[in-house]
């Protein structure tokens, strides 16, 4: 699976427009546009380097430090300028995420529209009508990637779907809801014709139902709207996509499989995950969050998790606060260590950064690589989507729309079982559903990279993270905050043409 999406990485810099100093304009070392695009395997290469471009920092290795922007988490080295975020200090001069994922973003839809455009000149007959559909699913499932997260980060954005040149570089934004439009376009194009197969079956390649999962995920944020609220009509669609979904894959039978290299190939678990291959295409998983402590679980995370007869810490007649991990849901140990990480049978690591909560993030470390620093060559795949995400989108949805069923309370029972934990009470009210659904989010998903997502897709980031105590910065969250603004650099080059978000003017 990983060798498919990682050969000729270099890709990534080559046949895509990149400038030069020299004074060779058709260096013999590089590929030039002019040279390129000539065969059926020069998509094939171009195709691959489409996909690379997911293993950018944001989405692929810094997807913990997601948390880190929540309750949830500490970023001591302020990665993604997380300090700045969680204290309310987000202006359009802001670094890091702020204006890191928008660029990042266009750059990528920069390669899919020049993909796309490319392949729409193509005449010669190696690339048949099947495979040219599936070419375009695959990229527009891509784009679709990158434009949600500039909707649901910035709302009005521009909307680019052709290469741009220099006189149509500078672009206007378009309303939110248009954006929506075309990623719901982008994916419906990529469900109707992208492989049938499972995702672990599909040698890497994003499959009907990684198109499927993506779009729940869309509507699933898109159906709260700007009150927390949630539109009936686009939960049911997100029902009808996760139940499409849920019989093609099963849980992984160990929790820890699904984000160690040892665990991923062939995952049952799997929907689509961003590939990675040692020695030469890694990502520093296990000195980042195993040595480096980039992300640290706060106390008030630690304490989230149940004891094992389902009753909150602090609560259940099981707590042990002199063994605070004793009784405790087995996903705790596993997403998080304490000091240090420990995996048993003398696989221990020591880290060379402090620990300022006492807790380090445990979830995608791999022990075979121990010991964790420059040298650690980790190949883990970044999991985007996975069951556990659909059965939760599908319990939510369907609570949402006719309370607590019975196939509501099965979508959570198992996960909670793969865990061992007790089965959810019977007997639940709607309301107290949500709480669970919600819960249950947090603790299955946990440092995934969901969380800030959730928080303001249901409109309670206010509440939640204004009310963080146990942290090392103050946080202060905004209405504004729901819609970052626009990078300071990208208005200035548009000359106008492209403007503010009204709440940073």
């Amino acid at each position: 699976m990983k060798s498919q999406k990682l050969k000729l990485f270099m890709l990534l810099t080559l046949a895509f427009g990149a400038c030069q100093d020299s004074l060779e304009l058709n260096p013999l070392d590089q590929i030039s546009s002019s040279t390129f695009w000539k065969t059926k395997s020069d998509f094939d290469k171009a195709l691959t380097a489409n996909y690379a471009s997911m293993q950018a920092d944001p989405w692929a290795v810094e997807l913990p430090v997601w948390n880190c922007l929540t309750d949830d988490g500490f970023a001591q080295h302020n990665s993604g300028a997380a300090k700045e975020i969680t204290s309310g200090s987000i202006s359009p001069s802001t670094g890091g995420y702020v204006s890191g994922v928008y660029s990042e973003s266009y750059k990528a839809i920069a390669r899919v529209n020049i993909f796309l455009s490319q392949l729409k000149a193509y005449t010669n007959s190696d690339i048949t009508e099947e495979n040219r559909k599936l070419y375009e699913a695959e990229v527009r499932f891509l784009r679709a990637y990158y434009y949600f997260q500039l909707y649901h980060l910035y709302g009005d954005v521009p909307l680019v779907l052709e290469p741009l040149t220099l006189e149509t570089q500078n672009q206007p934004k378009v309303p939110a809801a248009e954006i929506l439009t075309q990623i719901n376009a982008d994916l419906d194009f990529a469900i109707a014709n992208l492989n049938a197969n499972a995702y672990p079956q599909n040698s890497g390649h994003a499959a009907v139902t990684s198109a499927q999962a993506l779009k729940a995920r869309v509507l699933l944020f898109a159906a709260y709207g700007e009150n927390g609220t949630p539109d009936a009509a686009m939960l049911t669609q997100v029902k009808a996509l996760t139940s499409a979904i849920m019989p093609k894959y099963s849980l992984s039978p160990n929790f820890e499989d699904v984000f160690r290299d040892a665990g991923q190939k062939n995952n049952p678990e799997i929907i689509y995950s961003t590939n990675f291959l040692a020695p030469n295409n890694t990502r520093p998983w296990d000195m980042y969050y195993g040595d480096w402590l980039v992300a640290s679980p706060l106390q008030n995370f630690v304490d989230a998790f149940e004891c094992t007869d389902g009753l909150p810490y602090g609560v259940s007649p099981l707590t042990d606060k002199k063994e605070p991990f004793k009784n405790r849901d087995s996903r705790l140990a596993k997403t998080v260590f304490v000091d240090h990480p420990d995996f048993g049978g003398g696989r221990v690591h020591i880290p060379s950064n402090s620990r300022p909560s006492g807790y380090g993030v445990m979830k995608f470390l791999a022990p075979e690589n121990i010991p964790f620093g420059f040298s650690t060559l980790s190949q883990q795949n970044a999991v985007v989507l996975r069951l556990a995400e659909v059965l939760l989108m599908y319990a939510e949805a369907q609570n949402e729309i006719s309370g607590p069923d019975a196939t509501v309370y099965k979508a959570v029972n198992d996960i909670r079982l793969r865990s061992k934990m007790p089965a959810l009470p019977a007997g639940l009210t709607k309301a107290q559903m949500r709480e669970r659904i919600r819960h249950e989010r947090r603790i299955e998903l946990g440092f995934e990279g969901l969380r800030y997502y959730d928080l303001k897709r249901w409109h309670i980031a206010e509440q939640v993270l204004n009310n963080v105590k146990d942290s090392f910065v103050p946080y202060k969250f905004e209405e504004k905050f729901y819609k970052w603004p626009i990078p300071q650099p990208e208005i200035d080059k548009s000359g106008g043409v492209l403007t503010q978000n009204e709440d940073y003017l």
